[in-house]
């Protein structure tokens, strides 16, 4: 049976996190951040490559990376016998957040130059264009935010090509950058639990905007100087103790148990190794290993046309232990 389908608000993922960005500017020394201005007139925000960074810009870069239509905070919690500074994220546009905004579904490769994208200047870009198909959204802004996983500044060449495919003024872009082994870096990763779980659902073939709302949470990892073990901890931060909630409102409970047990990471065939050596192990080629891994540990979905809840995966607090060296 063919599932009602929810209509999609038309937000603006760029106008309001441009807010938050012009936030983090005025406030750089709070945030711990260096804000520049190249020649062309984009606005650079080193969250770490130059900078203290920290937790604090961490939270507030992992909100402009939701659009600025979710929410974040951090706390410490215990995961067995460990207690962790952790993240939690709520969103009540979860489709339109994640998925059409944060997930870092931008590859920036100009020259010798690469980063990842995430953020709200993806749906300018519509990087990648079958997922906001997927998703039915596209921003209409003349202001963008990109958020780059990179420890180099962005030359001249690479600002122009992001301008330009945003279909905006380089004096009303704002870059930030995030090292992966920072702690805002670290932060702003684990604060893409509950994107993680909605990405691997719509994989599976589950239609994202039935998810109503969203949340989750995920130990910050500590940081390692090294970007590979870094990349390691951060992922398995997700997918070997991170716990993400969904609502949605669906039809068939037995079709979405069925999602629901295929969505944790626990699913994959890669499971069970921290990252890192699956990652040595695969010659360091992402593409030898398998996407479905990239999910969070736990997947909790409640059903309010049913009332039933589906659970699926568990916290391996000895795997993620072994990742960040204990």
């Amino acid at each position: 049976m063919e599932e009602k389908r929810l209509p999609t608000p038309r937000l603006s993922v760029n106008r309001t996190a441009w807010s938050l960005a012009k936030k983090l500017c005025n406030q750089a020394e709070e945030f711990g951040v260096v804000v520049k201005r190249t020649k062309s007139g984009a606005t650079l925000i080193d969250a770490g490559i130059e900078a203290k960074g920290g937790f604090l810009a961490g939270r507030i870069i992992t909100e402009i990376c939701l659009g600025g239509f979710g929410k974040a905070e951090i706390f410490t919690s215990q995961y067995d016998d460990l207690e962790l500074p952790s993240i939690s994220v709520y969103t009540d546009h979860p489709a339109i957040a994640t998925l059409g905004s944060q997930f870092a579904g931008w590859q920036i490769k100009v020259e010798d130059y690469f980063a990842m994208g995430s953020g709200p200047a993806r749906a300018l870009a519509l990087k990648p264009r079958e997922l906001y198909e997927r998703i039915g959204y596209e921003d209409e802004a003349d202001v963008a935010v990109l958020v780059l996983e990179t420890a180099k500044e962005p030359p001249e060449n690479v600002i122009a090509r992001i301008s330009s495919q945003c279909e905006v003024t380089p004096n009303h872009l704002f870059l930030i950058l995030v090292p992966t082994t920072t702690v805002a870096g670290s932060t702003q990763i684990s604060g893409r639990i509950v994107e993680t779980g909605l990405h691997k659902l719509t994989e599976l073939g589950f239609d994202p905007k039935m998810i109503t709302n969203a949340c989750g949470y995920a130990p910050i990892a500590p940081v390692h100087p090294k970007f590979a073990q870094a990349m390691g901890r951060t992922n398995d931060a997700i997918m070997y103790a991170g716990v993400a909630c969904y609502n949605t409102s669906y039809d068939d409970d037995e079709r979405l148990r069925k999602f629901v047990d295929k969505a944790p990471s626990s699913a994959s065939k890669s499971y069970g190794k921290p990252f890192f050596e699956i990652f040595k192990e695969a010659d360091y080629d992402f593409y030898k290993i398998d996407p479905g891994l990239f999910a969070p540990a736990v997947l909790i979905v409640n059903n309010a046309k049913t009332g039933n809840m589906f659970k699926a995966g568990r916290i391996d607090t000895k795997i993620f232990k072994r990742s960040i060296g204990l």
